[in-house]
C-alpha cells in the first residue's frame, strides 16, 4: 500500500466528523493509553482537550525523556543558494518576489568558508538548503556541497527540491545522511493555489519524495507542513498518518517532525490559517503521544521566549545562531536575499546556556554516525 491510499482513506470530512464527536472522556481515554490510534490523536488535538493540556504536556515530557533522555541536539542551516524557479506565494525566495537584495549561489570556496565558520562554533550537524532551481543548483552541485560539508561535520543533511531516487543515491554517496522536506500542505486544492508554476506544482512527486530518499539510503528523514497554509488540526492528522506510515515501511530510517510556522511572508500575502503559540504547543504535545519515537525539531523561526517554553514539552533538536541567507556566516553583513527573518537571534553559546539552565544536555556530536563508521 502506498501512502496516497492511506491519505485518501482519511478525507477531511471524515476527520471533521471525528472532531465534532470528541468528548472529555475521549481525551482522558487517549491520555491513559500507551499506544494511540488516529481517533486518540484527534481527541488530543481537539478544542475539547485544551483544559487538559497540562496533563497532556506532562505525558509528552515523560515519553520524550524515556525515549531521548535529557539531550537536545543542535544543528545549523547553511544556505547554498537563494535562486529559485518556483512561485510559492508565501516564500521570500519565490521567483516572483520583488526586492533589491542579491541572489547568489555559493562557490566551493564560499561553502568551505561557511563550514569552517560554523565548525569553529562547535557544530557537528548541518542542514544544506537551496531554492527550487535545479538548473542553477543541480544534484551534482549539491553532492559536491555534501562532500565539502562532510569534511567538517559528522552529520550532513539537505533541505532542497524533491528529487528522483538516483539523485538521492548520488547525494548519499557523497556523504549525505539526512533529508528534510516539508509537504507544505497536504490539502491538494490549497497546494495548487500556493504553487502556481514549476516542478514543485507536482503534488504526488513531492508527496513521495521522503520515501524515495529513505529508500536511497538517507538514514534520517525530517518532515512537516507549513503551519498557516491550512487548518492545522486537519494537517496534523495527515502529517501523523504519513509519519506512522514511514515508521512502519522505512523502519531503518530515523524519523523526525518539524513545526515550521509561517511568520514573515512577502508583501501582499496574508497567512490564511494562522496558528497561535498555544496551538503550536498543543500540536507538539499531542503528536508526541502519537509518535513517541520520533525526533521533534524547533527552528529559530520562533522567538527565544517561546522556544524556551516549548523545549521541555517534547523537543529533541534545535537550530541556533542561524542565518537564512547564502554566505551569512562567513560574510554576515552581506545584502543577500534571506528566505525569512529569524526570531531567535541568540548566539549558539547563549542557546546552549539556556538548554543547560533548563536541565537538559546540549549535544553537538552525531554519535550514531560514529557507530556506523
Amino acid at each position: 500500500m502506498h501512502f496516497l491510499d492511506i491519505l485518501e482513506s482519511w478525507p477531511e470530512p471524515r476527520i471533521r466528523n471525528l472532531y465534532d464527536s470528541v468528548s472529555p472522556a475521549d481525551v482522558r481515554g487517549a491520555l491513559s493509553r500507551e499506544r494511540r490510534d488516529v481517533r486518540d490523536l484527534v481527541a488530543l488535538l481537539s478544542p475539547v482537550a485544551i483544559p487538559m493540556l497540562e496533563d497532556i504536556a506532562r505525558e509528552s515530557q515523560r515519553l520524550t525523556r524515556r525515549q531521548f533522555g535529557r539531550t537536545i541536539s543542535l544543528y545549523a542551516p547553511i544556505y547554498l543558494s537563494n535562486v529559485c524557479a518556483a512561485s510559492c506565494v508565501y516564500c521570500g525566495f519565490s521567483a516572483n518576489a520583488a526586492g533589491q537584495q542579491e541572489r547568489v549561489t555559493l562557490s566551493a570556496a564560499e561553502i568551505e568558508l561557511e563550514c569552517k565558520t560554523l565548525s569553529a562554533m562547535g557544530y557537528e550537524s548541518v542542514l544544506l538548503l537551496t531554492g527550487d532551481a535545479p538548473a542553477v543548483v543541480p544534484p551534482e552541485y549539491i553532492a559536491d556541497a555534501c562532500s565539502i560539508a562532510r569534511r567538517w561535520f559528522a552529520s550532513v543533511a539537505v533541505e532542497v527540491y524533491a528529487m528522483d531516487a538516483k539523485e538521492y543515491e548520488l547525494l548519499c554517496a557523497h556523504g549525505l545522511d539526512g533529508m528534510t522536506l516539508y509537504m507544505e500542505t497536504y490539502e491538494r486544492g490549497v497546494y495548487a493555489q500556493m504553487h502556481r508554476h514549476g516542478r514543485k506544482r507536482d503534488y504526488l512527486y513531492r508527496l513521495e519524495a521522503v520515501e524515495r530518499a529513505a529508500a536511497a539510503g538517507a538514514r534520517r528523514i525530517s518532515m512537516g507542513v507549513l503551519l498557516g497554509l491550512y487548518d492545522w488540526r486537519i494537517e496534523m492528522i495527515w502529517l501523523a498518518l504519513h509519519a506512522r506510515y514511514l515508521e512502519r515501511k522505512r523502519w531503518q530510517t530515523a524519523l523526525s517532525v518539524s513545526f515550521p510556522r509561517l511568520r514573515h511572508t512577502p508583501p501582499g500575502f496574508q497567512i490564511p490559517h494562522p496558528a497561535s503559540d498555544m496551538d503550536l504547543a498543543q500540536m507538539i504535545v499531542a503528536l508526541r503521544l502519537f509518535l513517541p519515537e520520533a525526533g521533534f525539531n524547533l527552528s529559530t523561526r520562533e522567538s527565544a521566549q517561546l522556544r524556551d517554553r516549548l523545549l521541555p514539552l517534547g523537543i529533541t533538536s534545535m537550530s541556533a545562531g542561524s542565518s537564512t541567507r547564502p554566505g551569512g556566516y562567513g560574510a554576515p553583513e552581506c545584502n543577500r536575499l534571506a528566505q525569512f527573518e529569524i526570531e531567535d537571534q541568540r548566539s549558539p553559546a547563549e542557546v546552549v546556556a539556556m538548554i543547560r539552565r533548563a536541565g537538559y544536555d546540549p549535544v553537538w556530536k552525531d554519535f550514531d554516525d560514529a557507530f556506523l563508521e
